[in-house]
């Protein structure tokens, strides 16, 4: 099992990986087979059927029980829901629950290895899937599941329940079912499941104070199956419903309703009155999140840059390299003091940080988190910089 990832600096398209780019690219290229196979309407109900039966294995699967696990199963349905989930070909169910953990954790923030808003749209919907960062999961952080070894089996045979499932539909229905049924609906699904990484954080509406751009959106949640209510799940993430009202459509939660009926599965989480009405104030995590992308948003370097030119041949730049010798916490505490122009001032984060995050009402939490971040961050850059800049004389 891998140890913890070492993230690579955000949307470093050069760190593609190119062999693991090829069966994706590959799927895709199957398709056109379409013009020369005998299409068949059977093929397009196999292709449908087969896309909301998948993406049930991701969103109830892979997503809600492997990664939040906001309900209770057996041994036999938890495997058949891996399998299942697997049969997407979007990697292995332990990686998968452990790159969202991950998510989770950091996003939208520069750790966020599919953060549209660190990283770009196509870097966040697909190409981060083939870059270091992204084929590198934190095994440690799904040791609740890793201790199965059916799981850790399948996740290291990650190409075979797609392989089986494509080898059946050919053996059943021919060479336009495998085209059709399986290669294109297995491109949608894809694609499907994409948007959630990348459209649920630039389109839609923000209800809950999350710290994060996740929103909800009625279409994503339709073509998904539930998880375009993308904020309400990152407001309280254990839900297994994530349509917390009435009229959210969350077909996911309603086929895992009735399978609670027949104690397929047991206590579905339901997200506390409280946390529906959005009563609760910003976490200390959320503050967080939202400070480091307020924070990120500005340039250390430029900033480090502008200072060491503005106080060039002056007493500050010689009183700099004394606290430098110091250390770290000197250097923060004499840019405190300096009070300099070329770092953001409170103003400036505010108003800046009204633009981010239109709907949080409170912003002052993070604006002085954000502060402290980039006074931390440029003492840091100066302190590397200057320490080089001796060495070189």
């Amino acid at each position: 099992m891998s140890k913890e990832p070492c993230f690579s600096s955000p949307a470093d398209t050069s760190d593609i990986i190119h062999p693991r780019v090829l069966p994706f690219i590959g799927m895709h290229l199957a398709c056109l087979a379409i013009f020369w196979v005998d299409v068949q309407p059977i093929d397009w109900i196999i292709c449908g059927a087969l896309y909301v039966i998948r993406m049930f294995g991701i969103t109830a699967g892979f997503h809600r029980y492997f990664s939040h696990r906001s309900f209770k199963t057996s041994r036999g349905f938890q495997f058949f829901l891996a399998f299942l989930g697997q049969s997407s070909a979007q990697r292995g169910v332990l990686w998968w629950a452990a790159i969202h953990r991950h998510h989770h954790k950091y996003s939208d923030t520069e750790q966020d290895v599919h953060s549209p808003v660190q990283h770009g749209f196509w870097y966040s919907h697909v190409l981060w899937i083939f870059s270091k960062q992204g084929r590198t999961a934190d095994y440690n952080s799904i040791k609740d599941f890793r201790k199965y070894p059916e799981l850790v089996w399948l996740d290291k045979w990650e190409r075979l329940p797609p392989f089986v499932l494509g080898f059946l539909v050919w053996v059943l229905f021919g060479w336009s079912g495998l085209v059709v049924g399986f290669f294109l609906s297995t491109v949608f699904l894809f694609h499907g499941t994409f948007t959630i990484n990348s459209l649920s954080h630039v389109i839609g509406n923000q209800p809950y104070d999350t710290g994060d751009s996740s929103r909800n959106n009625l279409f994503l949640a339709i073509i998904t199956l539930g998880e375009g209510w993308h904020n309400n799940h990152h407001h309280f993430p254990s839900a297994t419903p994530q349509g917390f009202h009435w009229w959210q459509i969350d077909v996911t939660y309603y086929i895992l309703k009735v399978l609670s009926v027949f104690r397929v599965v047991w206590d579905l989480r339901l997200p506390p009155v409280h946390v529906i009405q959005g009563i609760s104030k910003l976490s200390v995590s959320a503050i967080e999140k939202a400070a480091q992308q307020l924070a990120s948003s500005f340039s250390v370097e430029h900033i480090g840059e502008t200072v060491l030119r503005a106080w060039k041949h002056t007493p500050q730049l010689a009183e700099l390299r004394n606290r430098i010798r110091i250390g770290q916490s000197a250097v923060e505490d004499f840019l405190k003091e300096m009070k300099i122009l070329e770092l953001p001032s409170i103003e400036n984060l505010r108003q800046r940080a009204r633009k981010m995050f239109i709907h949080i009402p409170s912003l002052n939490p993070i604006v002085e988190r954000a502060n402290q971040i980039i006074v931390q961050a440029v003492s840091v850059w100066l302190l590397q910089n200057e320490k080089s800049a001796a060495v070189g004389v």
